[in-house]
């Protein structure tokens, strides 16, 4: 890339391109111009063309659009710096305007100046003269607004606290109705007499005094016309229709405010309708057909006395049918207008501090709450009646199931009438507690067919076939009865209860329904049966039935299932050791077991004295010796082990056949086989290691013979018959039967 500017430290002379640098007396020697060369080529070469400044000046070069010639090289300086004094020569000329305009700008700002001062001076002198004006002006306007502010004050007072006569007849005179006017004229009185309080703090508390006396006479008044109005009104009013006028609400939440007035009006009303109610449940017991213009397809309750459940269900379901259209006829009056109420019964109770029970307790009322006990009281006679016939018809029965059916009826309606008027309430602690005598009849009659059957001996006494007795079959059938009711009633319940570890309801039946027949039933077992097989057969047999007729049950097994299991279990051992001990006599191996006690592998049997009388372990050499090893005895052993192999399983399954339950005789016979074997297979290791003791023994004593080298070939003979004499009369040839052929025969 050829460059625009000469070289730093070059000249501009160019030489003549015609003259030769060899004949120039001027040009250095070829040495120095190659040097010189050389240096520029470098510097070039060095240069960084990246160089902001280099950049610009190429991108200005190339925009005026010159050539590399060494004309325009030599003016391209003088080109530039003439370009650079011509721009700020004109700078220097739009600068002097701006500095013209300035100087006229600061020339108006002064004189604005001047004249915002001479505006100043007259607004001065203005206020000065103007100002004594103005006072006096606002000192009149201050007067007048405290002069009107005072009449509207005297007219709002005498509106407010001064009760025109008209109004004042309206709502105390006993021949002015109780109506929208009444109530706004109270509620204004009522108004008039709070605010008095806040006269009683000012300059003249005398006006404040008067004032609220006369308002207190006009309240008291009111009160007592209202009061009278509404027990007038609940005379007449009729329950039955579910529309109550608006104008008792109403006025029963005026009357809130005096809480001696407002109770005193409820417990006029509540023993009226305890009357009502009390004759129209006499009615519904007698007389459903024998007055006029009734339903004659109702039946009086009284023509199902003879079934207890439907009688008493009649009983209830008429109570439960009366507390609800009781509740919600009086529930307008307590519910809709909770908060009022709750509101009056507060104000009256700050105005009549005398009606507080307890002056530190802080009284709410809740409309609920005052509902419910409401009902209750209208239903304290309806209870009475109810409570005696209950109890007279549960104590002449004797059913144990209808008076468990009857527990459950009364348990659902004690929920019921816990959750409409309250589980504190009348009807359901009645019920609670009628519930309680019911279930304690239902106990009493169990108890006493229990006594009964203890004195029965003929009842008692256990049956051939060794089966439940019958007393009990009745007393599980009875109980399945209960368990059926109570599941209908509350088996899921009673299932949440059980898996929360909770005692269900069931339990105090099942002790009274089951125990005392069970435990009847155990004890004639061992009083009654001879044998200890009879007896454990017999509780197996009544353990088995009790617990297949509870197992189903969730609810009752939760409790006596374990505790069965439990016996049954030690019944199953008892059983496995009498069929473990039937085989073993049956089969002959009892005596070769009782023979072989002390060569047992425990250290506590083998350090027991030995056949002989020595105190030392005995050795299995000497089992041959003992008398049930004797050819004779083993053989007759032997030979009845042969004769019992073939029928043993059904002999000894024949020996558990009194036990009902096909099941357990198999898992018990089976384990009881398996312990045989285990029996038979000691018997046989002993047989076989007492054989090897004895071949051992005479091994020995033929070695000693012959190195002492004295026998003879007649000697030799002789020993060969006592040989043969002595596997003649080996253990295992009297005794062949081996444990594989045992546990092939007894599969």
């Amino acid at each position: 890339m050829a460059s625009y500017f000469p070289p730093s430290g070059a000249t501009s002379y160019a030489p003549p391109r015609t003259s030769s640098p060899a004949s120039s007396p001027l040009s250095p020697p070829p040495q120095q111009r190659s040097n010189a060369l050389s240096n520029r080529l470098t510097s070039v070469l060095s240069a960084s063309y990246a160089d902001s400044d280099i950049r610009d000046a190429l991108e200005t070069l190339s925009t005026r659009g010159i050539h590399n010639t060494a004309e325009v090289r030599r003016q391209l300086r003088l080109d530039v710096q003439k370009e650079v004094v011509d721009c700020n020569a004109e700078i220097v000329r739009d600068f002097g305007k701006v500095a013209e305009q300035l100087k006229r700008i600061g020339t108006v700002i002064s004189s604005l100046n001047q004249t915002c001062e001479e505006m100043k001076r007259h607004i001065v002198l203005a206020r000065q003269d103007t100002a004594p004006v103005l006072e006096e002006a606002s000192a009149l306007m201050l007067q007048r607004q405290e002069a009107e502010t005072k009449q509207c004050l005297l007219d709002a007072f005498t509106k407010h606290f001064i009760i025109p006569d008209d109004d004042l007849m309206i709502m105390t005179s006993a021949e002015e109705p109780i109506d929208d006017e009444f109530f706004n004229v109270l509620s204004r009185v009522k108004q008039v007499h709070r605010d008095c309080e806040a006269l009683l703090g000012g300059e003249n508390e005398r006006l404040g005094l008067e004032l609220m006396e006369k308002s207190s006479r006009s309240l008291n008044s009111a009160y007592q016309k209202l009061y009278r109005w509404v027990q007038k009104e609940f005379k007449s009013l009729n329950l039955e229709d579910p529309r109550i006028s608006s104008s008792i609400r109403r006025a029963l939440r005026v009357l809130a405010e005096r809480p001696s007035l407002f109770h005193s009006c409820l417990d006029f009303f509540a023993e009226a309708r305890d009357y009502v109610l009390s004759d129209a449940f006499h009615y519904a017991l007698t007389d459903a057909v024998s007055g006029t213009g009734g339903d004659t397809n109702v039946k009086p309750i009284e023509f199902s006395a003879h079934d207890p459940l439907r009688y008493i269900g009649d009983m209830l379901a008429w109570v439960h049918s009366t507390t609800v259209s009781e509740r919600e006829a009086l529930e307008a009056l307590f519910v809709a207008d909770g908060d009022e109420l709750a509101k009056g019964i507060q104000a009256g109770l700050s105005s009549e501090p005398w009606a507080r029970i307890d002056e530190d307790e802080e009284v709410t009322f809740d409309g609920q709450k005052a509902l419910s006990d409401l009902v209750n009281r209208d239903l304290i006679g309806v209870a009475r009646s109810l409570r005696q016939r209950v109890e007279l018809v549960i104590q002449g029965h004797d059913d144990p199931v209808t008076c468990y059916k009857v527990v459950n009826v009364l348990s659902f309606y004690q929920t019921t009438f816990s959750k409409l008027v309250g589980p504190s309430s009348n009807l359901a602690e009645l019920l609670q507690n009628l519930e309680k005598f019911t279930l304690a009849r239902f106990k009493t009659i169990m108890q006493e067919e229990a006594n009964s059957l203890s004195t029965d001996h003929n009842a008692l006494k256990p049956s051939e076939d060794l089966s439940a007795p019958q007393f009990l079959l009745d007393a599980l059938e009875v109980l399945t009865s209960l368990m059926k009711t109570h599941q209908a009633s509350f088996g899921a319940d009673d299932a949440d209860s059980t898996s929360e570890g909770k005692e269900n309801r069931f339990t105090p039946v099942l002790h009274a329904g089951l125990d005392p027949f069970f435990d009847l039933a155990k004890s004639c077992a061992k009083e009654l049966l001879p044998t200890q097989t009879a007896r454990s057969i017999y509780l197996t047999n009544i353990h088995l039935t009790t617990r297949s007729v509870i197992s189903p049950y969730t609810f009752a097994s939760a409790t006596h299932l374990t505790p069965l299991s439990t016996a049954l279990s030690t019944l199953r051992v008892e059983l496995l050791e009498i069929q473990h001990r039937y085989l073993l006599d049956a089969s002959g191996l009892q005596v070769l077991l009782a023979a072989l006690a002390p060569f047992s592998s425990s250290p506590s049997a083998t350090s027991e004295t030995n056949p002989s009388g020595d105190s030392k372990p005995p050795n299995i050499a000497d089992i041959a010796h003992l008398p049930a090893f004797q050819p004779e005895a083993l053989v007759t052993i032997s030979q009845q082990l042969d004769d019992f192999l073939p029928s043993a399983l059904m002999d000894a399954t024949d020996n558990l056949k009194r036990v009902h339950s096909v099941a357990f005789i198999k898992s018990v016979t089976e384990e009881a086989v398996e312990a045989f074997c285990r029996d038979f297979e000691f018997v046989e290791g002993m047989i076989i290691g007492a054989d090897e003791a004895r071949s051992g023994v005479d091994i020995m004593k033929g070695g000693k013979s012959g190195e002492d080298e004295l026998g003879s070939e007649k000697d030799s003979d002789d020993e060969d018959e006592e040989e043969e004499e002595e596997e003649e009369q080996s253990l295992r040839r009297l005794f062949p039967r081996t444990t594989g052929e045992i546990r092939v025969l007894l599969s």
